[in-house]
């Protein structure tokens, strides 16, 4: 399983504008951005050259490190976020029994309604996903 790579376009709450001046940073996509955002020096730096909040940029990170697992990707890794997870760590720990009600709970206060909510299956994959991706971060350190 590889890491998904997306357009910084196809983040979450990314302007074209923001996505542009990135991309003239030399930062095209998910996963340079992720890299990058390791750092918060960093990211500070992209806050300040963007003039915008550092929260802002720490969000995007956030997403783009979501947006890594396969079956999550720039579909439902703000939602993975409004859900509380902000790691692929984090998802990895989690449990479908947990995970699944609050995910639902958010579509029906958001969206009033359930039927587009994700399925408990969908929500194992997601969370199987994430373990593979940190059980391989794990043994490369």
């Amino acid at each position: 399983m590889s890491s998904q790579v997306y357009p910084l376009a196809n983040l979450p709450g990314m302007t074209a504008v923001y996505a542009r001046q990135l991309s003239d940073l030399g930062l095209t996509n998910t996963q340079q951005l992720y890299r990058y955002g390791q750092s918060p020096q960093h990211r500070q730096t992209l806050a300040t050259t963007l003039k915008l909040p550092e929260r802002f940029i720490t969000k995007w990170v956030v997403l783009s490190s979501l947006a890594r697992i396969p079956a999550v990707g720039c579909d439902y890794n703000g939602l993975l976020l409004h859900a509380g997870i902000s790691s692929v760590e984090q998802l990895a720990d989690s449990s479908t029994q947990v995970l699944y009600p609050r995910i639902k709970r958010l579509y029906v206060a958001t969206l009033q309604r359930s039927d587009l909510c994700p399925s408990p299956d969908q929500v194992t994959l997601w969370i199987q996903n994430a373990r593979t991706i940190a059980h391989r971060r794990t043994r490369l350190q």
